[in-house]
């Protein structure tokens, strides 16, 4: 074999190439340069805790998953530091997998304490530890049936699918709770266990499908979703359907069959007695009969209520109707987000110093703001601070910003509390009012710090994004100045700024073309004689360095050191040569002369574009982004002629959602109506039925208003899912009461039949969704306060469209169906307190 020495060895080696010969006399590299193993001017600072690091952002795609990814490099970590010096120290920052872990405990354990808490309200209606079993038996099985279906259609197990299934664990309950209330009823005429099954079951599996079907039809809307609400709420929608579809498949063949192993023939008229049980079991039988005692009161008030309503029927209604309409007016009041805000112990500021400081300085003014911090929040809280100044090397983390850098003076700071610690709106409250008045000139910003926000964004640095594009630069830029201090007085508005900026410094270096073409010289020559200088010649002439010892190839690049081009003077003596001339200075070609241009230049649908950035605090965006549109309508004299005015980022996102959801709702509502036509073959009992929904709505704007939670799509959603619910509760009061009208004739008495025989049942459906829907209301645990509403809509949904159910249906029905008594019919007696669940 043959080597030649065509390459070099080493860096050293590189040193001693020669360049020229002059009068006999060799010139090498080490001559004119220095070559050494160095880096390209620094554009990026990162400070962790104030120590100089190195920061690396790992990135995932859309279909993995962030535990597995996150899991995956944590694998790896150990294997990585063995190849590292001891003391390099590696420290995961900014992990979402965290908040994604305890954001899907927190729901999960939701689910389990409504399962718990549903499990013990049915054991103190039905006073059957039996028939506990049976019940909260299917629960978890629904919920494993949800999950296998939810795999096989390609979802993960998520916030939201999680959120679903606790959504659904209220609902669960309420097909095997009535197949065993009906078994009990059975029981109680005195058939064996067999036939009271058989008969149970079969007697309640038409009406037990309808209500199947009025809860799943209100999901369908939701599969019409566009843009982010529809990834977010398509798969909580199947979350609900499939476990109600496993919850209905259960409720027909395993509870009947543990039925069968478990219930005994009812023996009449006996009772358990506390003396003869045990003393642990003794109390609770106590309490039990006490419960009993005092529900069989509750229901005869009842009983007098409704008589009572029967009795005063035209005021009953226009109350009943003024209350609704009244309190519909609230609807304005309560303000409206696209997503409730998530506290995940994370604090993002955007730090922008005047455009054009050096990224020395710039890490000079982050390490003041960092102490000012540090003033604020305790240090018992405080778990780090990091911060990232200047632009990233790789375009793939340009591309993936969503904080707005435009400069190396830009940086970002993250702030990471510690658990237990106090609400982070605080701090931000508080340092977005000390900051700007400590650091005049500088424009801060903080950003949304956890993961929910900032999908939510669209990776814009703020909900809010007016954008004004024309033609003309100078003027559009006026007019968004004028904008921006109009924002600045709204109420609610923080964190406005104007995004571009065209104050950023810049030399521009007029070339006499005349005096260049005497001296043999091009605009090209000038072009890459100062790129060569200012930005290395891996601009115009890369070239490469395979390292034998290693294998890497490094990029070779010539450039001038920075010292020497510091000054306008040094600039000035920039040496530019062609190919048929000699060594000429820039100071003899050209003058140099200060000027201003634009920091960043950003474009939408090829038009020049100014954004003006603003976040909502403590108000709601529907609000904010209201009195934003006002502004712009009230300065449309001053728009510039060919610009537009566009307000977008996550409030267009929010309107759509919402009007969405809103034809949603409506179609639920129409859904349900025609699928109890095709039941009940009637277009009256349809509309009786449905009569409960305004209530269900009232409900949800009260309970809302009165928490002071604002609109939002996981309230939307929860009014959706209330729509199913309030409705299959309906049907059984009008079915039986169908059945009460054709045997007595007289619509007032079966009203008043059907409400007091299912007065149970519909108060047990109602109390297990409420029960079930308080764990996720109440918002625990880390991301909770992004299914809050959604519980609570139910919540306050079910509390008046149970009422509804029980005193305005009746009534609506006495009306509608306003016969008299048949006077060959006898007028039938009350009936006795029954837990029948369907006649």
């Amino acid at each position: 074999t043959v080597k030649l020495n065509d390459s070099a060895e080493s860096i050293d080696d590189l040193n001693n190439i020669p360049i020229k010969t002059v009068n006999g006399a060799t010139i090498f590299i080490r001559d004119v340069g220095h070559v050494r193993d160095g880096s390209p001017p620094q554009q990026s600072i990162v400070h962790v805790d104030g120590v100089r690091a190195v920061l690396m952002t790992i990135l995932k795609t859309g279909t993995a998953s962030t535990l597995a990814v996150v899991q995956g490099i944590k694998d790896q970590l150990p294997l990585l530091k063995q190849t590292l010096p001891q003391d390099f120290k590696i420290t995961a920052l900014n992990d979402q997998s965290l908040f994604v872990e305890a954001a899907i405990s927190g729901v999960a354990r939701e689910g389990v304490i409504a399962a718990a808490l549903t499990s013990l309200m049915i054991l103190l209606f039905l006073g059957s530890w039996r028939s506990t079993i049976i019940i909260a038996t299917s629960i978890p099985l629904a919920v494993l049936s949800a999950l296998l279906a939810l795999s096989v259609f390609g979802e993960t197990l998520n916030i939201m699918t999680l959120g679903g299934l606790a959504l659904a664990v209220g609902i669960l309950v309420d097909d095997a709770t009535v197949t065993i209330e009906n078994i009990n009823w059975h029981l109680e005429q005195g058939k064996d266990v067999r036939t009271a099954i058989l008969d149970g079951a079969q007697q309640i599996v038409v009406p037990a499908f309808v209500s199947l079907l009025c809860i799943c039809i209100v999901f369908v809307p939701m599969f019409a979703l566009k843009g982010v609400a529809g990834f977010l709420f398509v798969p909580m929608a199947e979350a609900v359907v499939f476990a109600m579809i496993a919850s209905f498949i259960l409720s027909r063949t395993l509870v009947p069959t543990m039925a069968m192993y478990l219930l005994k023939p009812h023996i009449h008229d006996e009772k358990p007695d506390p003396a003869k049980a045990s003393r642990w079991v003794a109390p609770m039988i106590r309490f039990q009969q006490g419960f009993e005692s005092r529900f069989d009161k509750i229901r005869e008030n009842y009983r007098n209520l409704l008589a009572m309503a029967m009795d005063h029927k035209r005021v009953f209604v226009i109350g009943f109707i003024a209350v609704v309409l009244l309190s519909m007016l609230l609807t304005p009041f309560l303000g409206s987000n696209f997503f409730p805000s998530v506290d995940s112990g994370q604090i993002t500021l955007h730090v922008r110093p005047p455009v054009g400081t050096r990224i020395e300085s710039a890490s000079s003014e982050f390490g003041d703001i960092e102490r000012v911090i540090r003033k604020n929040i305790p240090p018992d809280e405080l778990a780090s601070i990091v911060d990232n100044i200047g632009l990233p090397t790789s375009s793939i983390n340009t591309i993936y910003n969503n904080s707005g850098l435009i400069g190396y003076q830009d940086g970002d700071i993250y702030v990471s509390l510690k658990p237990g610690h106090s609400p982070t709106a605080d701090y931000v409250r508080t340092l977005r009012e000390k900051l700007p008045r400590l650091f005049p000139g500088t424009t801060f910003s903080f950003l949304p710090a956890d993961i929910i926000s900032q999908i939510l964004n669209f990776g814009s640095p703020a909900p809010l994004d007016l954008q004004i594009a024309g033609p003309d630069l100078d003027k559009d830029q006026a007019y968004a100045m004028e904008l921006l201090r109009k924002m600045r007085t709204i109420r609610g508005v923080a964190d406005a700024r104007l995004q571009q900026s065209l104050q950023n410094p810049q030399l521009k270096i007029n070339i006499d073309r005349a005096r260049a073409s005497q001296l043999g010289l091009a605009e090209r020559d000038v072009t890459n004689s100062l790129v060569a200088t200012l930005a290395g010649t891996s601009q115009v002439s890369p070239d490469y360095w395979l390292n034998p010892k290693n294998g890497v190839s490094y990029p070779i690049a010539a450039q001038m050191p920075e010292y020497r081009v510091d000054t306008l003077s040094g600039l000035a003596n920039v040496p530019i040569t062609g190919t048929t001339s000699g060594l000429q200075i820039l100071g003899g070609l050209a003058t140099i002369v200060r000027q201003k241009s634009s920091a960043v230049v950003t474009h939408y649908n090829i038009q020049p574009v100014f954004d003006i950035y603003a976040t909502p605090q403590d108000r709601d965006l529907g609000g904010v982004a209201s009195d934003v549109r006002q502004i712009v309508s009230d300065t449309k004299g001053d728009l510039p002629r060919g610009a537009k005015v566009t307000l977008r980022g996550q409030v267009a996102t929010m309107d759509t959602a919402f009007t969405g959801l809103s034809l949603g709702l409506l179609a639920a509502i129409v859904f349900i109506y025609m699928l109890i036509v095709v039941n009940f073959q009637s277009w009256l009992d349809p509309f009786v039925i449905i009569t409960a929904l305004p209530a269900a709505l009232v409900g949800i704007v009260w309970m809302l208003f009165t928490t002071g939670t604002t609109l939002s799509v996981p309230a939307l959603t929860g009014a959706i899912m209330c729509m199913g619910v309030a409705t299959a509760n309906s049907i059984l009061v009008v079915s039986f009461a169908r059945e009460r009208l054709d045997a007595t004739g007289d619509a007032t008495i079966a009203a008043i039949e059907a409400g007091m025989t299912r007065f149970r049942p519909v108060l047990m459906t109602a109390l297990a969704m409420i029960i079930g829907m308080a764990p996720m209301a109440l918002g625990l645990g880390e991301g909770g306060e992004q299914n809050a509403p959604l519980g609570r809509a139910v919540i306050g949904g079910l509390i008046f469209a149970t009422g509804a159910t029980l005193m305005f249906v009746p009534v609506v029905f006495s009306i509608v169906h306003g016969r008299k008594r048949a006077q060959n019919v006898p007028a039938p007696p009350m009936p006795k307190p029954s837990g029948e669940a369907y006649a």
